[in-house]
């Protein structure tokens, strides 16, 4: 029996939270670098009554990527997309952060937008890290929506030499990402599909966790608490977000990110949060 497609790439807790939300009555394959984790949330999933099968999808891979497309095709028409997947900037070196963060995403949506239905949708999971960087010029911006795959991490930007640190080349990745999706969603408009892009904050999740008991753990800890909102968010609070957008009564809303960071960008620039140096 052929479905209607989800395509879910990366098999963490803010993804799950998305396609409980919007995966019912469809064929959802969840696709993650690491095989085992895409069978356990696949696991969690089908117990909850979810059409789920788990496959092995490295996001800086495009002929990974084209294989995890492929195999959704194989269920039926392809009408949603949730990219989850990526790396952080305290656990992965500078190279693999453009390749997956950066490079990846950008193939990913590209590719999809290549299957997805009409009427379909897509929301990729970006970072408010991307709204914290100064504003980059408008030709470093078109070249970051609009660079060819394969000659963007050839930017000169991107080069080694521009990059200060992890932070530095994860923040450029999500600047990359809010791009992108605007460039996309051009290209998906004209199959009538919709592409939008999420940019939370501290979200709670095992990764997160890690990151509040690892060595940037105090950087992160007073960034919630020094935040607006007082503390950090859920998944399901993205969720609600990407719900509303994925659905008929987001309609209008495409080639758009939303920020969901409780405040801390904002706290960043007028707040407790101002770096020192921009005082």
């Amino acid at each position: 029996m052929r479905k209607e497609v989800l395509l879910w790439a990366g098999a963490g807790q803010i993804g799950m939270a998305i396609a409980r939300r919007i995966g019912y009555d469809k064929k959802i394959i969840v696709g993650d670098k690491k095989l085992e984790n895409a069978q356990k949330t696949a696991e969690v999933m089908k117990g909850a009554g979810f059409d789920v099968t788990p496959v092995e999808m490295d996001l800086s891979s495009k002929d990974s990527i084209r294989a995890f497309l492929a195999e959704g095709q194989k269920h039926g028409a392809v009408t949603m997309l949730i990219n989850a997947a990526g790396v952080s900037p305290s656990q992965a070196p500078i190279d693999a952060i453009l390749k997956v963060d950066l490079y990846g995403t950008a193939v990913l949506l590209e590719e999809a937008g290549k299957v997805i239905a009409p009427g379909g949708v897509g929301i990729t999971i970006s970072s408010q890290s991307g709204h914290r960087m100064p504003a980059l010029t408008e030709k470093e911006d078109e070249q970051l929506a609009c660079t060819p795959c394969e000659e963007l991490l050839a930017l000169k930007l991107l080069q080694p030499e521009n990059i200060r640190d992890t932070l530095h080349a994860y923040q450029l990745a999500k600047r990359c990402n809010e791009k992108r999706v605007m460039a996309e969603a051009v290209k998906w408009g004209a199959k009538g599909a919709r592409i939008n892009s999420i940019s939370p904050g501290i979200v709670v999740t095992p990764l997160a966790i890690d990151e509040f008991n690892g060595p940037r753990g105090d950087f992160y800890k007073n960034m919630f608490e020094n935040c607006p909102a007082g503390r950090p968010g859920t998944a399901d609070e993205i969720a609600n977000v990407a719900e509303l957008l994925m659905s008929d009564k987001g309609a209008f809303i495409t080639g758009a990110d939303f920020l969901i960071d409780g405040g801390a960008t904002a706290s960043y620039f007028y707040g407790p949060l101002k770096p020192k140096s921009h005082t």
